[in-house]
């Protein structure tokens, strides 16, 4: 009788299709579909296989998020390797680079943060496309279609390329460390170096990527910054959407040194692969909750929201950088910050110690967090290469030469600080091989991007071929104008 009033109960009930049920809750559909994997909301499966949520369920839903906040929290819980791969772009190598073109041009270069970001947003959708369709990273990938020495050079120039980035961001770190705390350089880059090598050879993706994620906060500590510091607002609107480049060496240069470091290919090859740890994590939760494998608009609406997210907060800290040191050092007349734990020390004076505490910490967050994408992306690459069992959801038994890899990069990288290298020099030679790397990279994976062959269906949307293509015309554009200026 009891079980008879629950049946009645259920029929006389409103049901919700998923798309309805983002809609009354005003989330993402990545959201919607997360709180279901996570069993913090029931749904039912109907006879044709789609999912229907009841009408108390959504009550339950809207009492979990009650409020932005707690909306805000559920929404960052449910991104995946896009934030993270957008948030590791501004490493402390990318936070010198910054903060230098902010110090020497002032706000004549904040015009590049908007117009970067739809060609940051296409490029790393292709990257993740072609993750999620082929089930392979781009190493794998491009092999099936092109010389496999070619590829096997790429991938060595980009490991040389993340170990000399890896050694700037240790320095970076343990220099940040030392002036907070007057901690030993070289113990402090020590520290740095094995916690990182800990905490990707010993962890499991699905715990380690939590800990990436809220690393991920760190970057807003440059936000934050650039709001205390009282911008001028109206002058700061002036200069953001409108292109004022100046045909001279050492801008354009700058404007070269911005795009190398927020179009990279160590982001191009760990998107791809970390798409592919993502969908078997995905595989395992849907397998726990009895709901069907997703299909590929689905994995690739999630994906879109995830990488949004991540290059918008990557170009969004990009931004605050520019502003915060065209603000104080440029307008003091200080044109030449060459680290990024210098634009620290020298924001005391100016901005006070909130800010330069902000700054310090971001530092070490943001280094925390991109050490290991250096490592990973230059050991996915060579482990798909050379056939070896690779993928951070692995034991270390199983994938002895992925985890080696990551392991060496980053030692070797610790290394060059003990060398005393300059790390101005070697982040010089870094986003040179980057340049290299990155402009047939960006072709190649444009065309395997829009193949049908390899593709199927699922070949670049016109945006992104819009975008990805120009960001490539754009980059030769530079190239050429900054040889010219050279030789003229």
């Amino acid at each position: 009788m009891e079980s008879e009033k629950k049946d009645q109960n259920l029929n006389n009930e409103k049901f919700f299709t998923l798309s309805e049920f983002r809609h009354e809750l005003g989330i993402p559909l990545l959201l919607a579909r997360k709180l279901i994997l996570w069993g913090e909301i029931e749904a039912v499966k109907t006879i044709d296989g789609t999912l229907r949520i009841a009408h108390s369920e959504v009550a339950v839903a809207k009492k979990l998020m009650a409020t932005p906040w707690q909306k805000a929290q559920y929404f960052f819980r449910a991104l995946g390797p896009g934030l993270i791969t957008g948030a590791s772009d501004d490493d402390p190598s990318g936070i010198g680079t910054y903060s230098s073109v902010g110090a020497k041009f002032g706000f004549s270069i904040l015009w590049m943060a908007a117009w970067l970001l739809p060609m940051m947003l296409a490029v790393q959708e292709v990257c993740a496309r072609i993750g999620i369709v082929t089930n392979r990273g781009l190493a794998g990938v491009l092999q099936k279609h092109y010389r496999k020495r070619v590829v096997f050079v790429a991938v060595v120039l980009l490991i040389i390329a993340n170990v000399a980035n890896i050694g700037a961001d240790l320095g970076a770190m343990s220099a940040s460390l030392a002036m907070l705390t007057g901690f030993n350089f070289y113990l402090g880059a020590i520290f740095f170096a094995l916690l990182s090598i800990a905490m990707e050879v010993f962890i499991g993706y699905h715990f380690y990527v939590k800990f990436l994620k809220w690393l991920a906060i760190s970057v807003l500590a440059y936000v934050v910054t650039g709001i205390i510091i009282h911008p001028q607002w109206l002058t700061v609107l002036h200069w953001a959407f409108i292109p004022t480049i100046k045909f001279n060496e050492e801008y354009v240069f700058a404007m070269v040194a911005v795009f190398g470091t927020s179009i990279t290919p160590y982001l191009f090859f760990w998107q791809a692969s970390e798409e592919v740890e993502e969908n078997e994590m995905h595989k395992k939760l849907h397998k726990l909750v009895g709901e069907k494998k997703e299909d590929l608009p689905t994995r690739i609406g999630r994906m879109r929201t995830d990488v949004g997210t991540g290059m918008f907060l990557a170009n969004i800290v990009f931004f605050f950088i520019v502003l915060t040191t065209a603000q104080t050092f440029f307008a003091h007349g200080i044109t030449n910050i060459e680290s990024a734990e210098q634009a620290a020390l020298a924001l005391r004076p100016l901005a006070g110690d909130y800010a330069y505490l902000l700054f310090a910490f971001g530092i070490i967050g943001t280094g925390l967090l991109a050490v290991p994408v250096l490592a990973g992306s230059g050991a996915y690459g060579l482990a798909e290469i050379m056939k070896w069992n690779e993928g951070l959801e692995l034991k270390f038994s199983r994938a002895k030469g992925f985890y080696i890899v990551i392991a060496l990069s980053i030692l070797v990288g610790l290394l060059l600080n003990f060398f005393h290298i300059n790390p101005i020099m070697a982040l010089y030679y870094s986003a040179f091989l980057n340049g290299v790397i990155a402009l047939p990279l960006l072709i190649v994976i444009m065309v395997v991007g829009d193949d049908k062959k390899i593709m199927g269906r699922e070949t670049h949307p016109l945006w992104v071929k819009f975008f990805g293509w120009f960001s490539i015309v754009f980059m030769v554009a530079l190239m050429v104008v900054s040889i010219w200026l050279q030789f003229r």
